[in-house]
């Protein structure tokens, strides 16, 4: 995956082939859980020539780490994107058509991530995992917990959010990951991070940490070129390329959060270790119901072009005859509306500067866009805006579909 900005996202560089492998040390356990013990029983001496003796210690452990990745690392996955190897003249001349018209034996390994599985219903088991780690795919592997690998289909996927469902066959799943409640968790609690950093070769890799952040707010580019605005779960346990798409657990061996990307340099040269990120469970879970049920993410669009305030002069500003108060220096300025949807109907004009959307301020298009996201089609919601300096309040009837926003206004990359 290409860096964009100073975050990346990790699913498809673990198809690293022959890397390094780096010995860690161990983690010493202690006061995470209630009920960590350790049972020792007979030791043993090895024979060995001079003074030093090897031990061998028979003993169990028992904590909550252990405990919670045994309930969970039976579901967690491999995915494999497979795509053309472009061996031939008709595989690339076909590239563009459906997966099923091309030759899947010409397809091979061209990423490698990790998934979730979730459910079991009617013969078909559900992963969950991120959309970057299945983009561009013309063919799914998946390969399970115990190195079986079997044909993954997918079932719908949304850039947006960043993640995607997949199917396949239940009858060799025999686990399946409960989700917990993310609104729940608490800075400084334990992190348990499972999936296949590198690679199929190093799959259901254990991590553990803390929740490092909740709600920290990551920007960045996704596979569409779209600027994404996401709420994510910030933890130090260990996330590499390809984590993406596995479980972040509690201490319960409950999911909660999907692993999706990581910092690894400040954008200034400075490395930067143990900041990845995670979508918190409770967004998954609304995202895979409807991915589920139409295969895509039904989003509402307001139907304006608009631009940040903050990155206007106030040359520009006085040029647009906007009139703002001092304090005002946050929102987006409209500068094209589209008849008969939601903000030119709710009275809505050129030149308007939104500041906030059911109470939550916007600063620029991005957060703009990620409010109007969190909605539903069908929903309303109250903007409050500036015209010629004067502060006035309007509500929108969220009844038309992103998607579907006119020609005019998506040539634009501040359109909503």
């Amino acid at each position: 995956m290409n860096n964009k900005g100073k975050i990346f996202l990790t699913g498809l560089a673990g198809g690293v082939v022959g890397a390094a492998l780096i010995v860690g040390g161990n983690y010493a356990i202690n006061g995470n859980s209630s009920n960590n013990t350790t049972n020792t029983s007979t030791t043993t001496q090895t024979s060995s020539k001079g003074d030093t003796k090897v031990q061998t210690i028979d003993y169990t452990i028992n904590n909550g780490i252990t405990q919670a990745a045994d309930k969970v690392k039976g579901a967690v996955v491999s995915v494999i994107n497979l795509q053309s190897s472009k061996s031939s003249l008709e595989d690339i001349l076909r590239e563009d058509s459906d997966t099923e018209d091309i030759d899947t034996s010409n397809l091979e390994p061209a990423g490698e991530g990790s998934g979730v599985i979730y459910k079991k219903n009617d013969g078909k088991a559900y992963i969950v995992t991120n959309n970057h780690v299945v983009a561009e795919s013309k063919g799914l592997e998946i390969q399970l917990s115990n190195g079986k690998k079997v044909k993954g289909t997918l079932v719908g996927a949304d850039s947006y959010s960043d993640l995607a469902v997949i199917s396949i066959p239940d009858k060799d799943v025999t686990t399946v990951a409960q989700f917990g409640d993310s609104s729940k968790i608490q800075v400084g609690e334990p992190a348990i991070a499972i999936g296949s950093p590198l690679g199929t070769e190093f799959a259901n890799t254990v991590t553990s940490g803390i929740i490092s952040a909740i709600a920290r707010n990551v920007q960045l580019v996704n596979e569409q070129k779209q600027a994404v605005n996401t709420n994510a779960i910030q933890t130090d346990a260990a996330i590499n390329p390809g984590n993406s798409g596995g479980a972040l657990i509690n201490l319960a061996g409950q999911v909660i959060g999907i692993n999706s990307s990581k910092i690894g340099n400040s954008g200034t040269g400075t490395s930067v270790e143990g900041m990845g990120f995670a979508i918190p469970s409770n967004d998954v879970v609304n995202i895979i119901n409807q991915l589920e049920e139409n295969g895509k993410v039904k989003r509402p669009g307001i139907g304006i072009s608009s631009w940040p305030l903050s990155s206007m002069t106030q040359q520009d500003i006085s040029s647009l005859k906007l009139k703002l108060p001092d304090d005002v220096t946050n929102g987006v300025v409209i500068f094209r509306l589209s008849k008969d949807w939601p903000a030119q109907q709710a009275g809505l004009k050129k030149l308007d500067v939104i500041t906030e959307v059911d109470g939550q301020k916007i600063n620029d298009t991005t957060t703009l866009q990620s409010v109007l996201f969190k909605h539903s089609i069908g929903d309303s919601i109250k903007v409050v805006y500036y015209r010629s300096g004067k502060k006035a309040e309007t509500t929108l009837k969220l009844d038309k579909e992103f998607a579907n926003l006119p020609s005019e206004l998506t040539q634009n990359s501040s359109n909503k």
